[in-house]
């Protein structure tokens, strides 16, 4: 079983920020989400889950959701994505999140070449 180790996490402010003005934006039902290549060998996930979406125990959730999706389909060596999720994300199945999650990154390739 694969984790979700702190290597593959974006955490510093500065670095949401230059995914914010320099990468791929895509929307989606259930989540935008942000691409912006890293030079890395590994993916690395962000998660702005904002009071919009509700309380902390709803905001907690939809994280879980997004990491364990994320986890699950490793789809984007090389590339730092950051989730943005909307209240449909709570209603949503796990599979239909990864199958949204692989198309919206298909989409996003095609539109950062």
């Amino acid at each position: 079983m694969a984790g979700f180790d702190r290597s593959e996490r974006v955490r510093k402010r500065p670095e949401y920020l230059q995914i914010y003005d320099r990468g791929v934006k895509v929307h989606g039902r259930c989540f935008t989400l942000f691409r912006f290549a890293n030079g890395l060998p590994t993916g690395r996930l962000g998660i702005a889950a904002t009071r919009k979406l509700g309380g902390a125990v709803v905001r907690n959730r939809a994280k879980r959701l997004v990491r364990e999706m994320f986890r699950r389909n490793k789809l984007a060596p090389g590339f730092d994505v950051v989730i943005v999720p909307k209240r449909e994300l709570l209603d949503t199945s796990l599979a239909a999140l990864e199958s949204e999650f692989r198309q919206i990154l298909e989409r996003s390739a095609r539109r950062g070449r």
